[in-house]
């Protein structure tokens, strides 16, 4: 057995630059493997010459998805991603650090190939559904799930890596939408909610060949026998999470490589061995969106060289229908409910469609229309994050939580906020104690009108209630 972390941990959302200076035409032709030209002339010897230039000899674009919930605004003269309606390609990568509006939640930064996954969700989800992303760090297809379902889903993001699913969690609760829940768990485990999920999303980790031109890690490390191991690891996380979708469900499968043995051939096992359907979903001929490789079966292929964006392969198909089993779970721990503050359920907007409870010292808001799911998940995964925390209590205070600012749900007009300018904000940001002409008490800081988190104001001074966590340490 493979195990995950002999795998590369490519996601087509998440990729850094391992060197810190850019590289040159030069440089990257000769860090392209010769067994991968290779491979490339054999899977498609029409595309190869053409693809190689494109890694070697061009820059990453650079592209936002807006939060639209939130009042994400347009980026001015950005060009529209084709196949997202709230993604846009920016001219030149700014320094995302430094922008308030990305701490707030405002827009996410997610290559455009990826950005396909809003597509297939609202070609495909007509209904509110129980939705699973199983390799979900760091967060960008989460987030386009979050966007594109129909209201009233529940989105399960899932990662197995412990500091991965921190980043995820962050990501998910700047997103700030309440219908969200963060596990870390191995597949398997998650394979235990038999027929729990009405899609699931596997965004499978790969040898990386679609992010050569980002990193150059992914040059470097690239080798056959590493195409192998990670075709093997895909096939077990498919195994795994099969019994989790329910009958008539949908999978997605995704991989930011090229090869057959990761994206074809893992689709025709699936047709093979479990019997899926495979789905078709409508595209514009205009895209540049390329066909499958070697069947004629409905993929996807994105390629630099014909799309504004990086590497990225996604298929979807259709578990057979059969006999429904409801998942059961053993009886949860009972949350204490006769320590929530008075008045604390007028944080929120709608504060009727939300059951409320105290885990640990925190207050937590979670939709009533999930009860159900999330007794279930909470007595038989790892959650790490779910609904919305509104608060910590310390003696006789509850203290506003960081996803409350974040949170759509939250109640505008509930307590105080105050306007900042942009050295104020980034001093917030930086953790730094600040001032400024507000009621006593705790503040929410607005930049722009979007709220980027809390102080407690003493008058002569604020204290910060920015989480370490997350504070920016560069200047």
């Amino acid at each position: 057995m493979v195990k995950w972390w002999r795998c590369a941990i490519f996601a087509s959302d998440n990729v850094v630059a391992a060197s810190a200076k850019p590289r040159t035409t030069k440089q990257k032709e000769m860090e392209l493997k010769q067994e991968f030209k290779e491979m490339l002339g054999r899977v498609m010897p029409g595309e190869k010459e053409a693809l190689c230039r494109c890694i070697a000899e061009t820059e990453p674009s650079v592209s936002v998805r807006v939060n639209e919930a939130k009042g994400g605004k347009v980026p001015e003269g950005a060009a529209r991603v084709p196949w997202c309606p709230c993604g846009y390609y920016l001219d030149e990568r700014p320094y995302f650090t430094l922008d308030p509006m990305l701490h707030a939640g405002m827009y996410y930064v997610q290559d455009a190939s990826s950005m396909f996954i809003h597509h297939v969700i609202q070609q495909l989800a007509d209904r509110p559904v129980r939705y699973l992303d199983l390799c979900a760090a760091p967060g960008g297809k989460t987030t386009a799930a979050l966007q594109a379902l129909p209201a009233g889903s529940l989105v399960v993001a899932n990662e197995i890596v412990p500091n991965r699913a921190r980043a995820l969690m962050d990501n998910v609760m700047r997103w700030g939408s309440p219908h969200a829940v963060v596990t870390c768990n191995a597949p398997a485990q998650i394979g235990r909610l038999t027929h729990m999920f009405d899609i699931v999303a596997t965004d499978v980790p790969c040898s990386g060949e679609g992010m050569m031109r980002k990193d150059a890690e992914a040059v470097a490390q690239w080798s056959p026998a590493l195409v192998m191991q990670c075709a093997q690891r895909q096939r077990e996380i498919l195994h795994d999470i099969w019994p989790a979708l329910r009958p008539g469900g949908l999978l997605i499968y995704s991989t930011c490589t090229y090869n057959r043995q990761e994206n074809e051939e893992m689709v025709e096992h699936l047709i093979n061995e479990y019997g899926a359907q495979p789905v078709a979903v409508p595209i514009a001929e205009n895209w540049g969106i390329a066909p499958a490789i070697g069947n004629d079966q409905p993929c996807y292929r994105f390629m630099p060289h014909r799309t504004r964006g990086e590497g990225l392969f996604m298929a979807v198909v259709r578990k057979p229908n059969g006999s429904r089993q409801t998942p059961k779970s053993k009886k949860g721990a009972s949350s204490k409910t006769n320590a929530i503050p008075r008045g604390i359920e007028e944080w929120l907007c709608y504060p009727k469609e939300y059951d409320l409870s105290v885990q640990g010292d925190d207050v937590v808001a979670n939709p009533k229309q999930h009860s159900e799911a999330l007794t279930i998940l909470r007595a038989m995964l790892n959650v790490i994050y779910s609904g919305l925390t509104l608060g910590t209590l310390k003696g006789k205070n509850c203290v506003p939580h960081h996803s409350l600012a974040l949170s759509t749900a939250l109640n505008r007009t509930a307590l105080p906020h105050c306007e900042v300018d942009i050295d104020t904000a980034l001093r917030y940001l930086h953790g730094e104690a600040i001032t400024f002409d507000a009621p006593r008490g705790y503040v929410l800081l607005t930049y722009h009108d979007a709220p980027i988190g809390w102080v407690n104001n003493l008058g002569n001074r604020a204290n910060n209630l920015y989480p370490k966590p997350l504070r920016i340490i560069k200047n």
